[in-house]
């Protein structure tokens, strides 16, 4: 963005400002007078060469690769969320990561301004950094699949774009996702009675109470995206391949890191991790291709009305386009299991370790919901603390801890040039646990995502501090979906119980995905 651009975004901003009040008025000219301030600086100051960007020292040949290595590495896959934290305590706002074998350049940022520049400024196609993996998957071993619906995962330019275009009118629209309120109730529902069937006598939940999330989240998406009810929570008849599904969306998840930040030897022969990542990919495509055609042939037999359509019938009325909704099931079913079932297992965890939290929530909810418990569209505005709740452990555990972009031009970050291709990472995990943007930073504080907050629980600062979906033309395709999920599930558990936890603390861990590590034996007790 220009200075004379700015300029013109300051006189907008001073005649928009007369229709607010006087306090919001006057924060939104302080934020136009530092930007402007900003970007005045970056354009008369020199800007320095990339050579001179901070950041680890890379060796000869292996780069800065070989600290991922085991034994010999001082960095773990595992443990990005505290590498992310040591470059920034070492380095500072922006720290280059040079010298990754088959890889480009890393350039971490941590300053939420630059963050907000950068997202404001992005193209019409902008680039995430690529998972080399996933593109060979869909673009080289399964082209005849992808070739012409390539989806959003791992895909870039015209491809993408033309693929979103199709089906963003359906995904993004709040008012789309509220129809499916009553199918997403019925999912919950049916998780609440598996939860009753697998507690033990003192009311506890078995160690791998993830995987029933995951369940849970399955079901969900199955529900709203092709109108099938998989049975993924009743285990005396859930179908076997609906647990091989979820088996195969884990080891993905397990071994795209591994692929991505390692030494990539798969490019050059075959190894068991990208044999399994292989074979899980071939479970998720198959499986999502065959119930994506039983549903799309049980839709051609009966006239739905038109509230009555699956996700995927909603699209393929629109596009004609039986591949594209397929390929969309796959993507949905990819990232759409593990993401959200960490973030549920995360809230859940937060309000048995903040009871008086919890009380809070709890009040809420039975004020707002009916003896039944269940959901309707009307509720989803009344529960603000819920989703208070929600936002304040994204902040704290965001499963997703880092987006990006790839540079697909020579730019100026920071007071620093940036050569064309290099992988800009929003490190947001470490932004949004600073004190710098979010004060009392290492405390649960729902409060301060309610109105502006208080003493306590001082209001965010930065709107680009904590996006726990993305933000811009590549925001998660899936949010408003994924966002309802969340609400209506924990609704009604904390409607029903009240949750407890009653054993060593729980460590986070990338697996990809930022994970509570150790068993999540949670206490359901009846309220």
């Amino acid at each position: 963005m220009t200075t004379t651009a700015t300029i013109g975004q300051f006189a907008r901003l001073s005649r928009r400002s007369e229709l607010v009040q006087p306090t919001a008025r006057l924060l939104l000219l302080q934020r136009a007078m530092q930007t402007l301030a900003s970007e005045t600086d970056v354009a008369t100051s020199r800007v320095r060469p990339y050579a001179e960007m901070p950041g680890p020292t890379p060796i000869p040949f292996l780069g800065n690769t070989w600290r991922f290595i085991p034994f010999i590495g001082n960095f773990k896959i595992h443990e990005v969320d505290k590498v992310s934290r040591r470059l920034h305590e070492e380095y500072g706002d922006i720290v280059k990561m040079e010298g990754l074998l088959n890889r480009p350049d890393m350039v971490f940022v941590y300053d939420a301004d630059e963050i907000e520049r950068i997202f404001r400024q992005e193209e019409r196609m902008p680039h995430r950094p690529k998972m080399p993996s996933l593109d060979y998957y869909k673009h080289t071993l399964r082209k005849d699949v992808f070739c012409e619906n390539p989806g959003v995962i791992a895909v870039h330019g015209e491809g993408w774009y033309n693929f979103r275009s199709k089906v963003q009118q359906v995904m993004l629209q709040p008012r789309t996702a509220r129809m499916y309120i009553g199918t997403i109730d019925e999912a919950s529902q049916a998780f609440l009675e598996r939860i009753e069937k697998i507690k033990d006598e003192a009311d506890e939940v078995p160690g791998n109470f993830l995987s029933e999330i995951h369940k849970w989240s399955l079901e969900s998406i199955a529900r709203v995206a092709l109108d099938v009810r998989l049975g993924c929570l009743d285990a005396e008849h859930a179908p076997r391949e609906t647990q091989e599904l979820i088996n195969a969306v884990l080891v993905f998840f397990k071994n795209v890191g591994v692929l991505e930040l390692k030494i990539p030897f798969w490019k050059f022969f075959s190894t068991p991790t990208w044999r399994k990542y292989i074979n899980a990919l071939d479970v998720i495509l198959s499986t999502t291709s065959k119930y994506t055609r039983e549903a799309l042939e049980r839709a051609k037999l009966c006239n739905k009305e038109k509230d009555e359509l699956s996700l995927l019938e909603r699209v393929l009325a629109i596009e004609g386009n039986e591949r594209l909704a397929t390929t969309l099931a796959f993507d949905l079913f990819l990232v759409g299991i593990d993401t959200t079932s960490n973030s549920v297992a995360s809230v859940l965890y937060q309000l048995a370790l903040h009871p008086e939290k919890q009380d809070i929530l709890y009040q809420e909810i039975k004020r707002v919901l009916p003896a039944d418990g269940r959901f309707e569209a009307g509720h989803i505005d009344q529960l603000k603390y819920l989703k208070a709740c929600v936002r304040e452990t994204q902040r704290m555990y965001p499963v997703v801890i880092g987006n990006g972009r790839c540079t697909q031009s020579d730019t100026v970050i920071s007071g620093y040039h940036v050569p064309k291709g290099v992988h800009v990472v929003f490190q947001h995990y470490v932004i949004s646990n600073t004190e710098r943007y979010f004060p009392k930073c290492q405390q649960f504080l729902p409060e301060r995502w309610i109105g502006s907050g208080s003493l306590e629980a001082p209001a965010p600062r930065h709107a680009f501090a904590s996006l726990p979906f993305g933000y811009g033309r590549r925001m998660c395709l899936g949010r408003r979906f994924a966002e309802l999920e969340i609400i209506v599930v924990l609704s009604k558990i904390f409607r029903r119980y009240r949750v407890e936890y009653h054993h060593e603390k729980l460590e986070y861990y990338i697996d990809p995905m930022y994970t509570p590590k150790g068993p999540l034996k949670f206490k359901f007790v009846k309220r």
